[in-house]
């Protein structure tokens, strides 16, 4: 028949709105009392004018316009607003929408993309007419739009245009000027979809206007204008020196690049573990399995195994401990070579090897220790004894962690049995973050493979030196070009070219760099921005032009403190340089290389301050740490308050030597003061707590060589008395905090800080009292200090001397004399430190209990002599009171002796008990198997011990 191999379409001529001050005049119908306008559009803004026209005589107007990505109609007379008519949603997504406006008389109607439910309806109490309509925006008289709209005109594209159910030809009003416009595109839709190619990485998501577009980086764990750099740290070991203490956190292990961030626990001890726990750890039996039907476990493990894999190569070592129980169950059949129960790692290839073993031995630990309980064989399991036994140990071999499956196929026997548990994955330390190199001479560099980072680069590293300027890093391509250096002692710059011409940000330091002490620097750039931050100090950055070239090409080798031209290089050193995620291994190239030299001495200039509470830095190849020996606190940074604590009993004396005593041959006042002014003190910072009911008591001593001395002590009424005398020809002086009585058996913490004549004094974090010494303001020549009762001859005031005869019955804790940790070094460190210990003296946990149940086991324990002080003048209240005390320890014991045979009975009766409930639980469900196997584990571990306990 009649046909065309074509299809006549009506012809769509699009428009686009170029610019915020675009606009398009077309003339109304005149005379009509009636509006209909119907008009598509499609556009990125959330905000823009579509639509609007002045009423009949000027008495007002409407506007039809976008806000927050819905269209609105504002109808107004002068003066005030008629309406505010909304439809639609979300109508900014770069899809053709169609929106119609109908007035009628006195009714208002706009409709979105046909959609009834999409649209709304008003009536006005005026009349509408117009003789022109103003699409997109207004003609501009001078810099003031006629429209007098608060938000901007219309950027996007328009089609199919009505007026009156008329349609508008472009083309015409292009060609024959029916109508005015200003800075459109005809015939054309030049809308560009910037988020397509999507250049928000790890999850984004992407938005956008007519211009630029936006990256929302909530919930990915990345920041920056494209959610390039990892919010999270690479390791734990990253996050302990930035003074972090153990707990949970997110690690992002290779930091900008495309795995994502995890939860470990890190364990901030002398060395930093990471712990990433598996769903399974609990000690679980396996039975009735064969090579036919073997018993198969899978772990899943709170990372993926990529994020494991990348965890694991940053560590310096890991390990994760396997625990193999059997019985009548062997790992491997001796008569053929194979092997009845076998492990499979991260790379999915079977081991055989076990806890403790080496890779490629098929051993147990005791098989390479010797002590296998059958010498004939390499696993204590494989000697196939009735009764249970095990093979653990740790593996370490790192390419085969973690345990990812375990096969059991040795346990359909009769009573053949085995039980498994796997530990979690534990890793240490992080080997790049403190891999450095030191560049001895301005022409030394380190080269790589060249960088590529076409549409986002990023690069950080730490960096110390005593030079006023160096590049610490170049890559050149034929015109692009990426480079950051130290262009001042105060200044670093990142400099850049990807086509638009050389570009360069600057960040100025308010202190100096070139302090030989460690300062990082990170810089990223993408196709948005590019940014340079300096240890702390704001991010500097620079947006990318609009529209411009966005590839950085980059052709030649990476140059790492220096420069292809061998000027200009940097002298010092780089540590933990990372491109994109990727840590550098400098010390490895630095050992080949000739001016470099791998590693970095001199950490504790800049981590030294780490080290709180009187900790000293001690320097490592890799690091520091921070040694704890002197300080009352414990933890990686001596910051943890581990509450030393100990029972004082009658007559108990701790003495700390600041120096040992020297009798000068000439006993000359000059000579000592020569002597011994290293250990005078214009301020103490004494911090410590106790816990006693008897009064008077000595809590701390401080004795001098020149007979001055500090003394704190309770009253016999209980209250605190410190008495400070710093001049010897005068009396102490003596401050008294009198609230209610410290002898009542609970924890008091007592803070004491001197500035020359002022003291300050805190009792239980209460007010701060102040008070002023007349005495002097120096402490000459300190001695010792001395807890307890004072064994030495010492000039002291009568008070002291009566607190000193009853010495302190209690506990102390946490004492403090400025860096000195007394009790630290007379339980702890007592064969290394200048501290004697006399009398009865234990470790207790006194100093961390509350509460009256811990009070009265306190008083139980510590507190049964009440004896107050003892008269010398009375022999025969004496000798009662020894009669007694005889009495009462003979009772003692007897209660003990019946105790003991009291506890050995429960203990017999309870494991006959347990005996026979596993002979009854046989058959239990799976809840309880891993509580009987215990039962039952430690039953037989303890059989050998019975015959003793029968005995006794």
């Amino acid at each position: 028949g009649n046909m065309s191999f074509s299809c006549l379409e009506p012809q769509v001529v699009p428009v686009t709105f170029l610019s915020s001050s675009s606009f398009l005049a077309l003339r109304g119908t005149s005379g009509q009392d009636e509006i209909f306008v119907s008009f598509q559009f499609r556009t990125w803004n959330k905000e823009g004018l579509l639509l609007s026209s002045k009423l009949h005589q000027s008495s007002g107007g409407f506007l039809l316009y976008l806000s927050d990505g819905r269209v609105k109609i504002n109808l107004h007379k002068t003066g005030r607003v008629l309406s505010d008519i909304v439809a639609g949603a979300g109508l900014n997504n770069g899809q053709w929408h169609s929106v119609s406006l109908s007035v009628k008389r006195n009714r208002v109607s706009v409709r979105v993309d046909n959609d009834v439910t999409s649209s709304a309806h008003a009536f006005i109490p005026l009349q509408i007419y117009s003789d022109v309509f103003f699409f997109g925006g207004c003609p501009s008289s001078g810099n003031i739009s006629e429209c007098n709209t608060s938000f901007g005109g219309f950027q996007g594209c328009m089609r199919h245009i009505s007026i009156g159910n008329k349609a508008v030809d472009m083309i015409s009003i292009q060609q024959n000027g029916f109508g005015n416009f200003s800075d459109l595109q005809i015939d054309l839709c030049g809308i560009t979809d910037r988020c397509l190619p999507n250049y928000c990485e790890h999850g984004g998501e992407c938005s956008q206007s007519w211009n630029s577009f936006h990256c929302n980086c909530a919930n990915t764990g990345y920041q920056g204008a494209t959610c390039h750099y990892p919010i999270y740290e690479q390791s734990c070991e990253a996050y302990k020196h930035r003074g972090n203490t153990s707990g949970f956190y997110n690690i992002d292990s290779d930091g900008s690049g495309p795995l994502g961030p995890f939860l470990v626990y890190c364990n901030m001890t002398d060395a930093t573990w990471t712990i990433i726990q598996h769903n399974s750890t609990n000690l679980t039996r396996a039975k009735s399995a064969n090579r036919e039907n073997p018993h198969t476990v899978f772990f899943k493990y709170s990372a993926s195994l990529d994020q494991l894999q990348a965890t694991i190569n940053l560590a310096d070592h890991c390990e994760q401990e396997l625990a193999y129980y059997c019985k009548k169950s062997r790992l491997l059949d001796k008569s053929d070579g194979m092997p009845l129960s076998w492990w499979i790692g991260r790379t999915n290839e079977t081991h055989t090897y076990w806890g403790g073993s080496l890779p490629a031995v098929q051993k147990c630990a005791c098989g390479l220790e010797g002590s296998c309980i059958d010498s004939q064989h390499y696993c204590n399991c494989d000697a196939d004894r009735d009764e249970w036994t095990n093979d653990t140990g740790f593996l370490s071999y790192k390419d085969h962690l973690p345990v990812t499956e375990i096969v059991i196929t040795d346990t359909d026997r009769p009573n053949s049995e085995a039980a498994y548990k796997l530990g979690p994955l534990l890793c240490r330390g992080d080997r790049t973050f403190w891999n450095s190199a030191s560049f001895n001479t301005e022409t030394s560099y380190l080269h790589f493979p060249t960088f590529h980072g076409e549409f986002s680069a990023d690069v950080s590293f730490f960096f110390k030196t005593t030079a006023s300027s160096g590049v610490f890093l170049e890559n050149l391509g034929i015109q692009d070009f990426i480079r950051i250096e130290l262009q001042s002692p105060s200044e670093v710059a990142f400099s850049f070219d990807v086509g638009n011409g050389p570009s360069e940000v600057i960040v100025q330091s308010p202190n100096s760099l070139n302090d030989n002490q460690w300062h990082y620097v990170k810089a990223e750039r993408n196709v948005k921005e590019a940014s340079l931050q300096i240890d702390q100090l704001p991010q500097r950055s620079h947006s990318a032009p609009p529209d411009g070239h966005i590839r950085l090409q980059l052709n030649s080798q990476l140059f790492v403190g220096g420069t292809a031209s061998r000027q200009k290089g940097f002298l010092g050193c780089i540590r933990s340089l990372r491109l994109n995620g990727m840590a550098l291994d400098l010390e490895e190239r630095a050992k080949i290389t000739p001016g470099v030299e791998p590693g970095c001495p001199g950490h504790c200039s800049s981590y030294g301050n780490l080290c709180h509470n009187g900790g000293k830095c001690r320097e490592k190849y890799s690091g520091f740490s921070c040694d704890c020996t002197f300080s009352a606190y414990a933890g990686p940074f001596c910051k943890k308050g581990k509450h030393i604590s100990a029972y004082f009993w009658t007559g108990t004396s701790v003495t700390y030597n600041f120096q040992e005593y020297y009798t000068l041959a000439k006993n000359s006042s000059s000579h000592a003061s020569s002597f011994y002014a290293d250990m005078t003190l214009a301020r103490e910072a004494i911090t410590f707590a106790f816990r006693t009911t008897r009064t008077p008591s000595l809590l701390l001593h401080v004795s001098s060589f020149y007979k001055e001395y500090l003394s704190v002590i309770l009253t016999r009424n209980g209250d605190l008395q410190i008495r400070y005398k710093l001049d010897s020809h005068q009396d102490p002086d003596v401050f008294s905090i009198s609230s209610k009585s410290m002898a009542d058996g609970q924890l008091q913490h007592v803070k004491i800080n001197r500035e020359e004549e002022t003291l300050f004094v805190e009792i239980n974090q209460n007010e701060r009292m102040k008070f002023i010494l007349s005495s002097g303001t120096e402490f000459n020549a300190i001695k010792s200090l001395t807890l307890g009762k004072i064994l030495e001859n010492s000039d002291v005031d009568e008070e002291t001397m009566k607190a000193s005869s009853q010495g302190f019955v209690g506990c102390l804790s946490s004492v403090q004399f400025n860096h000195i940790a007394p009790l630290k070094a007379a339980l702890h460190h007592s064969s290394s430190a200048p501290v004697i210990v006399k009398g009865r003296f234990t470790e207790s946990n006194c100093g961390t209990l509350t509460g009256a149940d811990s009070t009265s086991s306190e008083t139980t324990h510590s507190f049964a002599d009440h004896s107050g002080p003892i008269d010398e003048g009375k022999p025969l209240a004496n000798a009662i009171r020894s009669d007694s005390a005889i009495i009462g320890g003979v009772i003692a014991v007897v209660i003990f002796i019946l105790l003991c045979i009291t506890a050995i009975a429960i203990r017999i009766y309870k494991k006959k008990g347990i005996y026979s409930k596993n002979e009854a639980k046989g058959s239990e469900n799976e809840d309880s198997a891993e509580s009987a196997l215990k039962s039952e584990l430690s039953m037989q571990n303890t059989a050998n011990e019975n015959q003793k306990e029968y005995f006794f």
